[in-house]
């Protein structure tokens, strides 16, 4: 593995896949174009598997989970120990994402980058303990370099395992009290817009508290007098674990050659960090969701995404993405199984 190893080369899109797919869809027993979104999801995942009828029988799910020091400003109204409880009852198949991926057959990982209580010990549970959370980065940044590397890399083994294991759909979900924080400002530099325009209510904040946290924000980006073209930096001062490895994970998947599903705010923004780093992965993510996050938007709209869903979305987990499977299996199903005109001897609109 290279230092820098998210500039290598990514795995190309099959061109041929894609114009069979094409050309099959124009075939189809309905109007061009009538499936709007779900024709061009298919398409598209023709030329991710390279094969003209895709199929989405194996789906990796991976959740990572890292605590924010950021948490000691008061930005969130969840306590911090929540991060760690969470992880029990991931593993313990209560929580929403357990509950979905039973349901789509998916794997499920849990990985716990760094928690505050470093005597966590969960059966089920990767604890890789990159350090007791980040540091606060209102006042220092929130990861050493060798943190950074770490998580960086820990999203590529996951993604990496994935690929291993077949898997033709990658989720990578987080967990993480202010994680929303930490997201919303990367967000901001990497976007050049202001915190308060990015900040929203995360786990249940007022009005007052999203003010608060917008302003521990701008406090923090000041601090640290970030820009815009340096993303590791940005990732390093005011990122989070989780986030680190999201964004390691995404760009190991489009080298691999497996397709991503991005789920919500902190996802979409690790995805923009990708796409910063290595613009080559781009291809590669597709866009579940737009969530409840005032942010969200604004990142998908800088991706140019257009996510298959728009629910209210906010939980995180990788829940959003893990709904929108059905939907994207559905789309392979009728692009793989509708007749043709021929076949069913029906005639098509004349030429």
């Amino acid at each position: 593995m290279t230092s820098s190893w998210w500039l290598d080369a990514c795995h190309p899109l099959d061109p041929d896949a894609m114009e069979q797919a094409r050309a099959r869809q124009q075939q189809l027993t309905k109007p061009a174009g009538s499936l709007g979104q779900l024709e061009t999801l298919a398409v598209t995942l023709a030329g991710l598997q390279g094969c003209e009828r895709p199929s989405l029988e194996h789906v990796a799910i991976s959740l990572f989970a890292g605590d924010h020091g950021v948490v000691e400003e008061g930005i969130s109204a969840y306590p911090q120990a929540v991060t760690g409880q969470m992880l029990r009852n991931f593993v313990g198949g209560g929580a929403a994402i357990s509950v979905l991926a039973r349901e789509l057959r998916a794997t499920l990982e849990v990985i716990d980058l760094g928690t505050v209580d470093p005597t966590l010990h969960l059966p089920g549970v990767h604890h890789l303990r990159l350090g007791a959370g980040t540091a606060n980065f209102a006042r220092q940044p929130a990861m050493s370099e060798a943190q950074l590397q770490a998580a960086l890399g820990a999203g590529r083994d996951s993604a990496l395992r994935a690929a291993k294991q077949g898997a033709q759909l990658f989720i990578g979900g987080e967990m993480g009290i202010g994680n929303t924080t930490a997201a919303a400002a990367v967000a901001s530099v990497l976007l050049g817009c202001a915190a308060n325009l990015l900040s929203g209510p995360g786990t249940g904040l007022d009005s007052a508290g999203v003010q608060h946290k917008a302003e521990v924000i701008q406090r923090a980006l000041a601090l640290h007098a970030l820009s815009g073209d340096e993303p590791l930096r940005v990732l390093a001062c005011v990122g989070g674990f989780e986030i680190a490895a999201l964004t390691g994970a995404y760009l190991a998947c489009a080298q691999q050659g497996v397709a991503v599903l991005v789920d919500g705010f902190i996802c979409s923004v690790a995805a923009l960090l990708a796409v910063r780093l290595n613009p080559q992965c781009q291809p590669w993510l597709l866009f579940a969701h737009q969530g409840a996050e005032p942010g969200h938007r604004a990142v998908l709209e800088a991706l140019q995404a257009q996510p298959l869903l728009a629910l209210g979305l906010r939980l995180g987990e990788g829940s959003g993405a893990a709904l929108a499977v059905p939907l994207m299996r559905l789309a392979c199903a009728l692009h793989g199984q509708m007749a043709t005109f021929a076949e069913a001897a029906v005639a098509d609109r004349p030429a």
